[in-house]
């Protein structure tokens, strides 16, 4: 098993790694007999989320494998002396994943989305990949506390999907994870990656290259959806307190 280095951003205990060796852990613990792992992608927004609420520290940091989704945590790292290796989205490492499933022989569930999306995102990537493992798909709009979520769980256990993608945006999608992951009987991975589907779906585009590679992601995400301006706050926030910890740190 690899054992990675952590970083500490704010309570969140990220994996320093580049996205090489994050997929090299992930089939790792896919062809394992490890209990059922979980990936979290946490962004500034999120890590934001867990210094206000501090009770989310033990959900996030429960992941097999952490991952920095976000150029904020990359420069709060910077700013507190310990520098993460690089961002490691989570859409992009959810398909390179799918890309290579066929190599090992790992089918994939996609939970979560409006009903349709999870199915577009498969049309699509089998055109693109067309030795990617699909084995089922169910939306998100389900009753997650009960019999309907008995439902979807059994429907995931009879695919035999060893990889399964929840999409509910988070909390929810880590919770559901947490709560859950121990009926999963084929699945030995469980990906919580947001908004990830829609963008496999071609229902939501990610930003120019340009804007990412500047770190400017999420003003492009702003500037398509202006609505998310108080959900944006959450990032000034967290660099103004990454810089007043460091103050104290010293």
């Amino acid at each position: 098993m690899i054992h990675n280095e952590k970083i500490n951003v704010r309570g969140v205990l990220f994996d320093n790694v580049i996205k090489s060796e994050a997929v090299a852990y992930a089939w790792e613990y896919v062809e394992s007999d490890f209990s059922v792992g979980a990936v979290f992608t946490p962004n500034a927004e999120i890590v934001q989320m867990c210094v206000e609420n501090n009770e989310n520290y033990e959900l996030i940091n429960s992941a097999a494998l952490i991952l920095p989704d976000g150029s904020g945590v990359i420069k709060a790292s910077k700013i507190l002396g310990t520098p993460l290796k690089e961002k490691v989205a989570g859409v992009e490492f959810g398909e390179e994943l799918i890309r290579t499933s066929g190599e090992h022989s790992a089918g994939i569930y996609f939970l979560g989305g409006k009903p349709g999306v999870a199915e577009a995102a498969v049309e699509k990537l089998s055109v693109k990949y067309p030795d990617a493992v699909f084995c089922g798909t169910h939306d998100g709009y389900f009753d997650k506390n009960g019999e309907e979520n008995n439902k979807v769980i059994e429907d995931i256990n009879a695919s035999g999907a060893k990889i399964l993608f929840v999409c509910f945006g988070v909390p929810a999608q880590e919770k559901w994870i947490a709560a859950n992951k121990d009926r999963l009987t084929s699945v030995r991975l469980c990906l919580a990656l947001g908004g990830s589907l829609d963008v496999y779906a071609g229902t939501i585009k990610r930003a120019p290259k340009i804007f990412i590679k500047l770190g400017l992601e999420w003003f492009y995400r702003l500037l398509c959806q202006p609505s998310r301006i108080g959900r944006m706050m959450a990032l000034p926030r967290f660099i103004i307190g990454t810089y007043k910890e460091k103050r104290i740190k010293k």
